[in-house]
């Protein structure tokens, strides 16, 4: 792998194929990028000759050989048959330490002894694959997770300075990493330049332990903040679309749970939290009101 480079493997690649849009393959050109995003990952938890790292969306391999340099043992998904066949032919196996998988990441199965994912991912999953990021660590736990993503996606993913979110995907993400936005990488770093600019973002995993309702947690986030300028006293007045997805809720449950939220609220929210925003809510508030609302019994 001495007389690779990033170029030289996108180049390679794009001799063979016309860049699909609907696979989101924007081929990344920028070693610096690479670099950083190795460093981030080795932050927590080196990366060494006993790890595994999980790869989303390789293409030429620009990501792949960095990863490859450090010795560590890699699974790629790739969709893109011919992708793959230009993964297996210029790293030639890589000794045995480059695993393959010509199959949808979101699908597929994923090492259960891997301890680091470090991808550049098509930007068109971002949100599903964050999902499953969290279903894998919760049986799997990671040591550190480091995407590419695009810029204003990446600011979705994270808590604001005052403890607050802006919206349901920050919250979830809460709920098992501390995300952390690093350098944006403009569009001449990509081979054909994609429309956005992007950024890298680590998800360091956390300690909290919190004793919640995962769905439930989800359903009333993504309801609130569905209608995000209304206040919470009107929106949890009525009832959530999916709220049938959690196991013996139904309307008549909703309603008759609310109203005992609001009569008596959860001790430690703050303070006319009713009258008050999704976006004026703390974390905390969040977990509160889900524990005190997936409390209300069954009848």
């Amino acid at each position: 792998m001495d007389d690779l480079d990033i170029r030289l493997l996108v180049d390679l690649l794009r001799d063979r194929i016309n860049p699909d849009k609907g696979l989101g393959q924007h081929f990344l050109l920028d070693e610096s990028v690479v670099d950083r995003s190795i460093e981030l990952a080795n932050s927590s938890e080196s990366i060494t000759t006993d790890s595994r790292v999980i790869e989303i969306g390789p293409g030429a391999g620009s990501l792949t050989l960095g990863l490859l340099r450090t010795d560590a043992s890699v699974t790629a998904f790739e969709v893109d048959e011919e992708a793959i066949s230009h993964l297996a032919r210029v790293f030639n196996g890589a000794d045995g330490r480059l695993d393959l998988v010509n199959q949808d990441a979101l699908l597929a199965d994923w090492p259960g002894d891997a301890t680091h994912l470090v991808a550049n991912i098509p930007y068109q999953i971002s949100s599903p694959l964050l999902e499953r990021i969290q279903k894998h660590h919760a049986q799997h736990p990671l040591s550190s997770v480091v995407l590419l993503l695009q810029d204003e996606f990446a600011e979705r993913m994270i808590i604001n300075r005052n403890d607050t979110a802006s919206g349901p995907l920050s919250l979830s993400l809460w709920l098992d990493f501390d995300v952390e936005l690093d350098v944006k990488v403009p569009q001449h770093c990509f081979s054909p330049a994609p429309r956005v600019s992007s950024r890298i973002v680590r998800l360091q995993p956390n300690a909290r332990e919190m004793d919640v309702n995962r769905r439930m947690f989800r359903t009333i986030t993504s309801h609130c903040f569905a209608n995000k300028r209304r206040k919470m006293r009107t929106l949890l007045s009525q009832t959530p679309r999916r709220l049938s997805r959690n196991k013996g809720w139904h309307k008549g449950r909703w309603r008759d749970s609310v109203s005992a939220v609001i009569a008596s609220p959860p001790e430690g929210m703050v303070e006319d939290w009713q009258n008050l925003r999704p976006e004026n809510l703390k974390t905390s508030d969040w977990i509160y009101l889900t524990k005190s609302i997936s409390l209300f019994p069954v009848e």
